[in-house]
C-alpha cells in the first residue's frame, strides 16, 4: 500500500474556508444594503414631514383657525426678539451681525419645552399621524421669522406700511429617533384685494 499524504483533505478544507468567507462577506453586504435602504427611507419620511410642516406654517400665516394668531400676522406686536416675547413660534429676524434665529433656537422643542417652535397642526388643526412603522415618531415643528422684504419694482417709500415676508424653518422627524431633516422657505403673504 502506498502512503497517503492527505493533500486532498487539505485542499478541500482550504476551499471550504474560502467558500465560508465568501458567504459571510455576501451576508454582510446584504445587511449593509438593507441598513442603507432603511436609513434612506427614514430620511425620506423626515423630509416629507418637514415639507408638511412648511405647508402647515404657510396655512398658519395665511389663515390660522386661531383669531389671536390671525391678528398676530396682521399686527406688528406679536413678533418678539426672544422666545415668549410674542406668539409661540413667532420671532423677529436677528439683527445684522447676530446669528440667525433658527440657528440658536432648539427646533426640536425639547430643550425649551416647545416655547420657541410650533407643533404641526397647533394653529391650523391639520392632522398628521405619528407612531410606528413608516410613520414619523413625533410631529414636525416650525419657527416663523418676520422680515421686511421688497418685491421687484416696489417703491419702498410709496407705502406707509412695510411689506413683510416670513422665513419658515421646519424640522421633520423620521420613524426612528435621531433622524431629522430641517427645511427652510421664504413665504410672502398674498395681498388681499379690496
Amino acid at each position: 500500500m502506498r502512503k497517503q499524504r492527505g493533500i486532498v483533505l487539505l485542499v478541500s478544507l482550504v476551499l471550504l474556508i474560502m467558500v465560508l468567507l465568501l458567504g459571510v462577506s455576501a451576508a454582510q453586504l446584504c445587511l449593509q444594503g438593507e441598513k442603507a435602504a432603511r436609513a434612506e427611507r427614514d430620511r425620506d419620511v423626515a423630509f416629507l414631514t418637514a415639507e408638511d410642516a412648511l405647508a402647515d406654517a404657510e396655512r398658519d400665516i395665511r389663515a390660522s383657525n386661531d383669531p389671536s394668531r390671525r391678528a398676530a400676522f396682521e399686527g406688528e406686536d406679536a413678533f418678539g426678539a426672544t422666545c415668549g416675547a410674542g406668539g409661540v413660534g413667532l420671532r423677529l429676524r436677528a439683527a445684522a451681525g447676530e446669528k440667525a434665529v433658527w440657528q440658536v433656537v432648539d427646533l426640536s422643542g425639547v430643550a425649551d419645552d416647545g416655547a420657541c417652535t410650533v407643533t404641526h397642526g397647533a394653529y391650523t388643526a391639520a392632522a398628521l399621524p405619528t407612531g410606528e412603522g413608516f410613520l414619523p415618531f413625533k410631529k414636525p415643528r416650525y419657527l416663523i421669522e418676520r422680515m421686511e422684504c421688497h418685491q421687484p419694482g416696489d417703491d419702498a417709500s410709496a407705502s406707509a406700511r412695510p411689506q413683510y415676508c416670513y422665513r419658515v424653518t421646519a424640522i421633520g422627524f423620521g420613524a426612528k429617533p435621531g433622524t431629522d431633516v430641517v427645511l427652510q422657505s421664504v413665504f410672502s403673504k398674498p395681498e388681499e384685494k379690496p
